[in-house]
């Protein structure tokens, strides 16, 4: 059997492990992997590599992806679906695995309606994708986060400032809201309850009533101000996305002026995403990686490894890419006990 690989979207810590546990388990079956370079474009454009044991040696603890990414979708590139059937036909590649968000494995979903064999592999630092409760990557980022609201919790006492540190996340929340409450962040502001300002500086201004000189703000970059878009540019990606940014300095800005307490502004962004994987992802993106070998092996295509508790399963792609996880009202609620 031949099997194609691809990494698509924004790469995240655990890609590695996942290439890797799908090459050694092809091999012990004397299967051949193909990877495809830069996510969809490499299967566009026929650009791959051959995959063996020396391909995968020593890259369990390397970040990022060997294969390299892109925010390609076959389906705004004229002719691109015929091109991907055409890239497996003539390779003679008998099943695809994709590697990606919402947005990869939405295309894989349209592809394996038009014919396409492929098997998905949930992957996104937002852990924002329907039917799995991780993703690989996320607990990587997760703790980064965490480490640096820890890191900026003495700068911001010394200084007797505010601190707003934004993270990751562009219709979810999860990591700036498990990063706050693990790493003590006395606001938490998410993209699924929009942001009342006067409530943030009056939370703020309370605490600095009861003797406290300082306070850190962790703010996810998806979130909005009521009726108040923030963004870098309104330029979209392939896949109808905009470029988030910003929040972090509006929010900081408005606190400073309506407040008058000194506020500075951190933004983590693709800190998140670099270095070595956990070793909860490190352990999970193996896992998929020989689930989604096994779901080829068993031509269950249309299929996306999922992990339901400490179990690996497999779910439709359909279900998987139908709507995106965010964070539940009394989650977040839970977290405003600690705001203040």
């Amino acid at each position: 059997m031949k099997i194609g690989i691809l990494t698509g979207g924004g790469d995240c810590p655990g890609l590695n492990s996942v290439i890797r546990a799908i090459v050694r388990k092809a091999i012990m079956d004397n299967s051949q992997v193909i990877g495809f370079k830069n996510g969809w474009k490499g299967v566009l454009n026929n650009e791959m590599t051959m995959l063996d044991l020396d391909s995968v040696s020593g890259i369990l603890p390397k970040g990022g992806t060997i294969l390299g990414t892109s925010r390609t979708n076959p389906y705004k590139i004229e002719g691109g679906v015929a091109k991907v059937q055409a890239t497996l036909q003539n390779n003679q590649i008998d099943a695809l695995i994709a590697i990606g968000g919402e947005d990869t494995l939405g295309a894989a979903n349209k592809l394996f309606k038009d014919g396409v064999h492929v098997v998905g592999v949930p992957k996104t630092i937002d852990n924002d994708l329907n039917a799995t409760d991780y993703t690989f990557g996320y607990d990587t980022a997760l703790n980064i986060a965490m480490e640096c609201i820890d890191r900026l919790h003495t700068t911001a006492e010394s200084h007797n400032r505010v601190i707003v540190a934004e993270v990751m996340g562009r219709h979810a929340g999860w990591i700036a809201l498990e990063a706050g409450i693990a790493g003590g962040a006395d606001i938490i502001l998410i993209p699924e309850i929009p942001v009342d300002i006067e409530r943030v500086c009056d939370l703020i201004k309370r605490r600095h009533s009861r003797g406290k000189t300082f306070s850190i703000v962790a703010v996810a970059e998806g979130a909005q101000l009521k009726d108040h878009d923030v963004t870098v540019n309104q330029s979209l990606d392939q896949f109808g996305h905009a470029r988030l940014g910003g929040i972090g300095q509006t929010i900081g800005e408005l606190i400073e002026k309506k407040t008058g307490f000194e506020t500075r502004i951190t933004v983590l962004g693709h800190i998140q995403r670099g270095g070595s994987p956990t070793a909860f992802d490190r352990v999970l993106g193996t896992r998929f990686g020989v689930k989604a070998y096994e779901l080829v092996q068993q031509k269950k295509y249309g299929q996306m490894v999922s992990l339901k508790g400490r179990d690996i399963v497999s779910v439709s792609l359909q279900d998987a890419v139908g709507e995106l996880k965010t964070v539940p009202l009394e989650f977040y609620q839970l977290a405003e006990t600690f705001f203040g």
